[in-house]
């Protein structure tokens, strides 16, 4: 740009693209998979895992919910760890730690060392997540590299967990649940020396600003609170005391984590970075997507399973379809468009195809046909989901200063673990409504049939909740089109910059790069 002008070869030298940063992205991208797989690699083995170690039922839902807890509730503290840490040292510290807490969960002897090490690969998971992510923001800066690399981060970050589901079904069956945790530490090893090997980090990107005590304290626990909340309605209900004094804790704590960042001179989250209209419309759309994601991983499982009767290995690769169609609608529709249509023109239309996959899911019942139904379902999902994940992921980090590259990537991770949190239990609640609801019409069948009766009353909760989730994306969809009016990247239109300080940020990561 324009600031590179008069500085000698050496100063220009220095400002180049790293030439390593695609050996890089190689180590960022399998970081990244390890994460996204181990949210649903264990629900696979949790029922093994619970009769191995005497978890009771009340208490099996902790595995999973101590490892959403520590990386929703840590999540904006380690982006501002990796701002002010640098970002690959945070990168590294997190796959290292991730790792041993893996090797700990694998090691587990019993129900409290189980759950210390889900919780400690949660604050582990926070600090490495949004330090990926913002070393790709930061070191990808040209338009058109950008939109390959975030195109291979938003496949991984969309099919990651449907991979969970096969390795998760075969370590299962054919070894024992350990190994649902153990095989994360080749994955983090690896990951990690790659780093420590190839990334090289651009100068003067870290904000070596004080840390925003009183913020971290208030993001933390108004998260934690928020996520509890959620996790707590899918099991006590959405009138359990606890339940409603969680979410007005988490209101009280996130209104005040508001006001304490709008005042102080250093705040942990920058209200610029979420106030900008294009980034605040990719974090709350891609939280609703989030949400409605969940609920397909989480009623087609059990619908294959326990309906059709397909085992864990079977199931895993029933989503193979959903995977290839997010690698496609990622690398070669989003990554390809993306330089050349504004990110609505693909984040809109991508949202309401995957709608329309979820809407033939609606019509699921006990003699579906997988290739009649499901699978031309889960090839629209992964095609839509594609294609609006990759310039979703680039568009939250586009434009920020690089100093608040850290935040603003645990803020994509933040809107999607919420989204998470809100799915399952959102969700799950509407299709045990709606499955009551069903047996208490139907009791004469469940006389003459109660096994026909409990499959059908499944089927009908699936169903109405999926309806559910056809109406979250199509109003994704609509925030999508509405809120993201910035132009094509690379492209001369600023219309999606709102202040002389945006356009500022928009001007100053090239020159880094350049």
């Amino acid at each position: 740009m324009s600031k590179t002008v008069g500085l000698d070869k050496k100063d220009q030298l220095s400002l180049a693209p790293d030439p390593s940063r695609w050996k890089a992205l190689a180590f960022i991208a399998l970081a990244q998979l390890m994460v996204v797989l181990d949210a649903t690699i264990v629900n696979i083995a949790l029922p093994s895992a619970q009769h191995a170690l005497h978890i009771s039922d009340a208490n099996k839902q902790w595995v999973i919910t101590a490892y959403a807890l520590a990386f929703g509730g840590l999540l904006l503290f380690g982006g501002r760890i990796a701002d002010l840490w640098g970002r690959k040292r945070t990168f590294v510290v997190g796959l290292l730690g991730f790792a041993a807490a893996s090797a700990l969960g694998g090691a587990a002897t019993g129900e409290a060392m189980l759950l210390g090490s889900r919780a400690l690969q949660g604050a582990f998971g926070a600090l490495l997540a949004p330090a990926a992510l913002s070393l790709l923001a930061v070191m990808f800066t040209d338009a058109k590299e950008r939109a390959k690399a975030f195109g291979i981060y938003g496949a991984i970050a969309g099919g990651g967990g449907a991979v969970g589901l096969i390795l998760g079904g075969f370590l299962t069956e054919y070894l024992n649940w350990r190994w649902t945790f153990f095989v994360n530490i080749p994955f983090a090893i690896v990951a990690a020396l790659g780093a420590y090997l190839v990334i090289r980090e651009p100068s003067g990107t870290r904000n070596r600003s004080p840390l925003d005590v009183p913020g971290v304290i208030l993001s933390t626990t108004g998260l934690v609170a928020l996520v509890y909340g959620f996790t707590r309605a899918e099991s006590a209900g959405w009138s359990d005391a606890l339940t409603i004094s969680m979410f007005v804790a988490s209101a009280v704590l996130l209104a005040a984590f508001v006001t304490v960042e709008a005042k102080v001179r250093h705040p942990l989250l920058p209200l610029r970075v979420v106030t900008n209209r294009n980034r605040g419309g990719v974090y709350l759309s891609l939280g609703l997507a989030v949400i409605a994601m969940f609920g397909l991983f989480l009623f087609l499982t059990y619908y294959l399973q326990v309906v059709k009767g397909f085992s864990p290995v079977k199931t895993g690769f029933a989503f193979l379809p959903m995977i290839a169609g997010m690698i496609t609608g990622s690398t070669q529709i989003g990554a390809r468009l993306m330089t050349r249509v504004p990110p609505r023109l693909l984040m809109a239309p991508g949202f309401l195809t995957a709608a329309v996959g979820m809407l033939l899911l609606t019509q699921l019942d006990i003699d579906t046909s997988y290739a009649g139904v499901i699978l031309p379902a889960q090839i629209l999902l992964g095609l839509g989901m594609g294609t609006a994940f990759m310039p979703a992921m680039s568009l939250a980090t586009i434009g920020v200063e690089p100093r608040d590259a850290g935040v603003a990537s645990a803020m994509v991770n933040t809107s999607q673990q919420v989204g998470g949190a809100i799915g399952t239990a959102l969700l799950n609640t509407i299709a045990a409504s709606a499955t009551t609801a069903y047996v208490t019409g139907h009791m004469a069948l469940g006389a003459t049939n109660p096994e026909l009766l409990k499959l059908q009353a499944m089927v009908h909760g699936f169903t109405a909740a999926i309806w559910w989730a056809v109406g979250i994306l199509a109003v994704a969809a609509a925030i999508a089109a509405t809120l993201i009016n910035t132009g094509r990247p690379g492209g001369s239109s600023v219309s999606g910059l709102d202040t002389d300080e945006d356009i500022e940020d928009e001007v100053r990561i090239p020159v880094v790069a350049h």
